[in-house]
C-alpha cells in the first residue's frame, strides 16, 4: 500500500529552483539570485520577497553540497580561537556570526587551544572540509599557524591579535590606547603607585598593553617599574602574578591588569590577603568581557569593541576572498573606558 503524503510533505520532495522560478513568474537564474543573501541585493526587493515567500510555500531547501560543487565555494568560514571557555570571545563571534549570516555564509567555530600544534591540526581540518576562509583569533607575534593558511592559499584575516608584521590584514583593538585610558583613569583619581600585570610576551596584547602602561605612565610623570609579566591569560596566572607584584612593591594603591581574567585573579589575591578594593587597592582589566560588571566589585574595564571588531573582521574575510590580490591592513577599533566600582580614590 502506498504511504498517502500531505500536500505539505509532497512540496518537500518535489520542490526545485525550477519549480520555484515558474510559480514566482521568474527566470531560474532571478530564482537563484533571490534565494541567494549574497546575491539578492541586485533584484528589486519586491522579487525577492515573492521568490523567497514561494520558495516557503513549496518548502525548498538549497542544497549546499550541489551549490558548492558548482560555484567552487562551500560558504563555509572557520574561525579558530584559544579557549572556548574564556567569555571575551564570545561577543566577537557573534560579531563574525552576524555579518556572515547576512552575506549567506555560515561559520565553524573550532578551539585550537594554546598549542601551536593544535592549532595546526585544527586549521588542517578546516582547510580539508573546504572552508572559502579563516579567521584567526590565536595569532602570536609571529605566528607558524598563519603560516600554514596562507602556504595553503587560503583566504585568512587576525582578530583581536596580530603578528608583528603584516602578512595578512589584523583587526584589533587599540591595545596601547586602550592601556592609556585606564591609566589615566587612575591617575587622574589620585593614584600614583600603580602596578601592572602584563601580558604574555609572545602576544601582541601583551606587549602593546605594557607599551600603553609605560607610555601613560611617563606622560604622568609616574614610575612604570611595578610590572610583572603573567604566564598566561588566566584567573589563576593573574593571581599568581598578583602575589608577586604585592610581595616586591608593597606600597601599591592599584593594578591595571593587561586583561579581565588576569584583573579577576587579581581580586581573588586582593581577597585572599585580605586588602579591600577598592578601598586599599583599585584594580582595573581590560576587554569588558562578558559578566565583568557582576562581580564584587563590579569590574572597571576596558571595551575592546568586541561586535564591530567581529563584524569587520568577518567584513574584511569576505572582501579578501572576492579579490585575492588585495591588500593587507591593519584596522583598529576603538577602546573605551567602562568605569564601575573597582576602582576609587586612594585612601578613601
Amino acid at each position: 500500500m502506498k504511504p498517502i503524503l500531505s500536500p505539505r510533505s509532497a512540496s518537500h520532495r518535489t520542490a526545485t529552483l525550477q519549480s520555484i522560478a515558474e510559480a514566482a513568474g521568474v527566470h531560474r537564474s532571478t530564482a537563484a539570485r533571490a534565494l541567494d543573501p549574497a546575491q539578492s541585493h541586485r533584484i528589486s526587493a519586491e522579487v525577492v520577497h515573492r521568490v523567497q515567500a514561494e520558495a516557503h510555500r513549496q518548502g525548498y531547501r538549497r542544497d549546499a553540497i550541489a551549490a558548492s560543487l558548482r560555484t567552487g565555494r562551500s560558504r563555509l568560514i572557520g574561525v579558530v580561537v584559544p579557549d572556548l571557555a574564556n567569555p571575551v570571545f564570545a561577543p566577537i563571534l557573534d560579531g563574525i556570526g552576524e555579518h556572515l549570516a547576512g552575506m549567506g555564509y555560515s561559520m565553524l567555530v573550532a578551539d585550537g587551544g594554546a598549542n601551536e600544534a593544535s592549532q595546526i591540526k585544527i586549521v588542517e581540518e578546516l582547510i580539508a572540509r573546504r572552508v572559502d576562509g579563516l579567521v584567526l583569533a590565536t595569532a602570536k607575534r609571529q605566528d607558524p599557524v598563519l603560516t600554514v593558511c596562507l602556504d595553503a592559499g587560503i583566504p585568512t584575516v587576525l582578530v583581536n591579535r596580530r603578528e608583528d608584521g603584516l602578512r595578512t590584514s589584523s583587526i584589533v583593538t587599540d591595545d596601547v590606547g586602550g592601556m592609556k585610558l585606564a591609566v589615566e583613569h587612575l591617575a587622574s583619581i589620585g593614584h600614583r603607585r600603580i602596578g601592572h600585570l602584563a601580558g604574555p610576551n609572545d602576544l601582541s596584547t601583551g606587549v602593546l598593553r605594557r607599551k600603553g602602561f609605560d607610555d601613560a605612565m611617563a606622560a604622568a610623570m609616574l614610575d612604570p617599574s611595578a610590572v610583572v609579566t603573567a604566564s598566561e591569560y588566566s584567573r589563576p596566572a593573574g593571581q599568581v602574578a598578583t602575589a608577586a607584584l604585592l610581595d616586591h612593591w608593597t606600597d601599591l594603591t592599584a593594578i591595571a591588569a593587561s586583561n579581565d581574567l588576569l584583573a579577576l585573579g587579581a581580586l581573588l589575591e586582593l581577597k585572599r590577603r585580605g586588602i579591600a578594593c577598592p578601598d586599599r587597592i583599585s584594580v582595573i582589566g581590560h576587554n569588558d568581557m562578558p559578566l565583568v560588571d557582576m562581580v564584587d566589585p563590579p569590574l572597571t574595564t576596558v571595551n575592546i569593541g568586541h561586535a564591530s571588531m567581529g563584524q569587520a573582521a568577518a567584513r574584511n574575510l569576505l572582501e579578501r576572498i572576492s579579490e585575492k590580490n588585495m591588500k593587507p591592513s591593519a584596522v583598529l577599533i576603538a577602546a573605551n573606558l567602562i568605569v564601575r566600582a573597582s576602582t576609587a580614590r586612594p585612601g578613601r
